[in-house]
């Protein structure tokens, strides 16, 4: 078995995956990253809604730490898609698409800390780590992380 962090040998053949799946599996990460701002936003929006009765753009801003302008482009998309209401210098408050999506983002990470969490992963990194990971798996593999998670130790 070969050690993954042992250099390349020279001159070694690369063995290539067939060109359609791997643009397929290309294609599938471009398409997430393009719902994962969405996500996360929806995820925090709901965060803030529960815990201080209200989401305004600087605590958006400011968690997310991005420009308050940045947020206000990117919660006009998120009100395009219907996944948000908002009115200018007011808070802002998600759809039933929005808290739909909020729920599945949040059930993810909390899925994904929970298996880092069972392998021993700490849990200041487990968080971290979960932000990324969390749009990234599929729901296969949620489900073999939730498996580890139900499995006695």
């Amino acid at each position: 078995m070969t050690d993954l962090m042992s250099k390349p040998q020279p001159n070694a053949p690369v063995e290539l995956p067939d060109a359609e799946q791997q643009a397929a599996n290309f294609q599938r990460v471009r398409e997430v990253h393009q719902a994962e701002l969405a996500e996360d936003y929806v995820e925090l929006i709901a965060n803030l809604n529960e815990s201080l009765g209200e989401a305004r753009a600087v605590d958006i801003a400011q968690r997310l730490g991005v420009a308050h302008p940045t947020v206000v482009k990117t919660i006009a998309r998120l009100r395009r898609e219907g996944l948000v209401s908002s009115q200018p210098y007011r808070a802002i408050f998600l759809t039933e698409k929005g808290k739909e999506l909020a729920a599945r983002s949040r059930r993810r990470h909390e899925v994904v800390v929970g298996f880092l969490r069972a392998i021993g992963i700490s849990e200041g990194t487990a968080q971290r780590d979960a932000e990324g990971i969390e749009h990234h798996v599929s729901d296969e593999t949620l489900a073999a992380f939730e498996r580890v998670i139900a499995a006695p130790r």
